[in-house]
């Protein structure tokens, strides 16, 4: 019974000091439904301004040109996509070198959020696709076809952290999965200009040829502020409750070996 009391004691112990260790946290989880709420209404605002205040494209070149609007969230989704593989790379490449947590709780929330806004990006470009190419997806255009691979890898970090139990093995196989994902980015963000068949190439300064017109190129970067301002939020989110979730797992355990002992 005393062995009880005691093991009892040190269990509150326990959860009061992983309770009050990480002070910063409820701080950064202000500031994460902060930035998601902020990044949240300025994708809202884009979409609206995409359709209310960007002027109709010409038809042709054109094949749709009401359909193009939809691009005013496209590309924001592939460009924020290419920096939560960012930190997808950082998490791997931490732990390895370092076998740190904090490592694998990056890499944890890079698949997480490449996932969802590659489902973005490979959503938003067949409706597009389908009404200016009469077809949703082109085989043989090298960027589509590398940016949906990058998606499934990343579907598949997500899917196999689901189904495998956690461990040493998984997170090393798990990590060299991710790092080959990550260089497809390279790959998928010059694909347009090494070797363009459908897929158009990035043109943001405006000439007599080419270019934006002064108005898209202000939704774009409102568009691409917003999605970057939404995925800091989601990132901080995200990363406080893959370390809450660490933080409960080694409290659990350490109150099984407590009562055992």
């Amino acid at each position: 019974m005393d062995g009880f009391c005691l093991s009892s004691g040190s269990i509150k112990t326990s959860i009061h000091d992983i309770e009050t260790s990480p002070k910063s946290v409820p701080s950064m989880r202000y500031y994460g439904w902060g930035l998601t709420c902020i990044g949240g209404a300025g994708v809202l605002l884009t979409a609206i301004m995409g359709y209310t205040y960007a002027p109709l494209v010409q038809s042709p070149p054109f094949r749709s040109p009401e359909a193009y609007r939809i691009l005013f969230w496209h590309v924001p989704f592939a460009w924020t996509s290419f920096l939560s593989f960012c930190l997808l790379f950082i998490g791997a490449l931490s732990w390895f070198l370092k076998r740190k947590e904090w490592g694998w709780n990056l890499f944890c929330t890079g698949s997480d959020l490449g996932l969802l806004f590659g489902l973005g990006v490979v959503i938003s470009g067949p409706i597009w696709g389908s009404a200016e190419w009469g077809v949703p997806w082109d085989w043989g255009d090298l960027r589509l076809n590398t940016f949906g691979l990058l998606t499934a890898v990343a579907l598949f970090i997500v899917l196999s952290r689901k189904a495998q139990p956690d461990g040493i093995e998984t997170r090393d196989t798990l990590s060299t999965v991710g790092l080959f994902g990550f260089a497809l980015v390279p790959i998928t963000a010059v694909a347009t200009t090494v070797y363009q068949k459908r897929h158009p190439s990035v043109v943001i300064a405006e000439s007599s040829e080419t270019g934006l017109d002064p108005k898209m190129l202000q939704v774009l970067i409102l568009g691409v502020i917003s999605f970057w301002i939404l995925m800091a939020g989601l990132s901080l989110l995200t990363y406080i409750s893959y370390n809450m979730e660490y933080e409960l797992r080694r409290l659990l355990e350490k109150i099984d070996d407590e009562v055992v002992h």
